[in-house]
């Protein structure tokens, strides 16, 4: 590529800013699109500026030079130009899409008006207007019930009961946050919760959203039991947001798919970040949309034939209240048969620690408490070597390993 390559980003979140920044630096002129009027931010934090420890500046990102804001409703393969909501067009030599997800809204009845918007008080929670609208509605003993216990709605939760808000959680499945946590750890995090005046109901399904003069005022359960509501929270999960390429005729499965070189099935147009499936893997975490960002900018600024070939990557929580609660979770975190297990547990302290180990291989762990061994864990599992003989694991759960 040379220095007149056009390279347009779509989307100013985490990836599509590190992607532009990286580029910059690498005197690769960029222009990068973002929809949201707002000043690209970290949509990580979004939950302590919700609870109130953060103002929207602080979780604000450097803005890159060539930030345009502007809705893109299409993309022209042929004549290499992105299309855009006012009328005009962007020419592109090389294409990326950074567009993240959207959130999964679930098939409830009365969860959507006439005008097919979400009634008053009725929130998603992924956009900064998402968190603003949650904030200015949420006031002390305001009734709040969050639909979805994963790792989304278990930060909405706690950053509501931290505003006063008398809150309800309501998980479909049989505990919280299960795709990241053993049975042991959900229990931890329940029990964190409910200290800090959370309600919270696990194996219970949403039906209904019932409304009057469209604002929402409860929610009814499939036992048929209903639940006052002045504000309803929708922590339903993520899908990646493929919609602009679905419509170019790209390739899409569960996200954009992306080879090892970030590119779709077009050569012209990589993407990255949440809305990417790289060897069927749609990650939906900062840490690979950040890894794949820094391999494509060293890519398109002609500096390495880099690849990605996957990131192992953990998930990381900190819970504030009036004592913090952190956890790391990373890999498999049950065991299959025949793995072999060590675990710690001090009920005293709250703490909790378990690694599953595979053919004497690390295959995952769980961390909650303490995290001062999760340098070590996390080293030896993204390694993915073979452990030494003389029994470590102990060592590995006890000692910081230089963490």
């Amino acid at each position: 590529m040379t220095s007149n390559t056009r390279v347009v980003v779509i989307g100013a979140g985490l990836a599509g800013v590190r992607l532009a920044r990286r580029l910059g630096e690498l005197g690769t002129p960029v222009t990068l699109i973002g929809e949201e009027e707002h000043r690209p931010y970290n949509r990580v934090l979004l939950a302590e500026v919700l609870a109130g420890r953060y103002s929207p500046d602080v979780i604000a990102l450097p803005a890159p030079a060539g930030l345009t804001h502007a809705r893109v409703t299409g993309i022209d393969r042929r004549a290499r130009t992105v299309e855009c909501a006012d009328g005009s067009t962007i020419p592109y030599d090389r294409l990326v899409l950074a567009t993240g997800s959207n959130p999964v809204l679930p098939p409830l009845r009365g969860l959507f008006t006439p005008d097919h918007v979400l009634p008053e008080g009725v929130h998603a929670f992924r956009t900064m207007d998402d968190c603003l609208g949650l904030s200015k509605a949420v006031r002390p003993g305001v009734k709040a019930v969050v639909i979805g216990g994963g790792l989304l709605g278990v930060s909405a939760a706690r950053a509501l009961a931290q505003r006063g808000a008398q809150v309800i959680l309501a998980q479909q499945s049989e505990r919280l946050m299960e795709r990241q946590l053993d049975p042991n750890a959900s229990k931890l995090v329940q029990r964190h919760l409910e200290d800090l005046g959370v309600e919270v109901h696990t194996d219970l399904r949403v039906r209904d959203v019932r409304c009057v003069g469209g604002a929402v005022r409860s929610v009814e359960m499939a036992d048929g039991y209903a639940l006052d509501a002045d504000l309803v929270v929708l922590a339903c999960g993520v899908r990646p947001r493929a919609g602009l390429a679905w419509n170019a005729g790209l390739e899409v499965r569960k996200g954009i798919v992306v080879d090892d070189e970030l590119r779709t099935s077009d050569p012209y147009i990589h993407a990255i970040g949440d809305c990417a499936q790289h060897d069927g893997n749609v990650y939906g975490l900062a840490t690979p949309a950040l890894e794949q960002a820094e391999i494509l900018a060293e890519s398109l600024a002609g500096r390495a034939n880099a690849r990605y070939t996957g990131t192992r990557s953990l998930t990381r929580l900190t819970l504030a209240g009036q004592t913090a609660f952190d956890l790391a979770a990373f890999g498999e975190t049950e065991a299959l048969p025949g793995d072999d297990v060590v675990q710690l547990t001090d009920a005293t302290r709250g703490t909790y620690r378990k690694v599953v180990v595979r053919d004497d291989r690390l295959v995952g762990g769980v961390l909650v408490g303490e995290l001062g061994t999760v340098g070590a864990l996390a080293r030896a599992w993204e390694g993915a070597e073979p452990l030494p003989d003389n029994g470590p694991l102990l060592h590995l759960l006890t000692n910081d390993g230089g963490s």
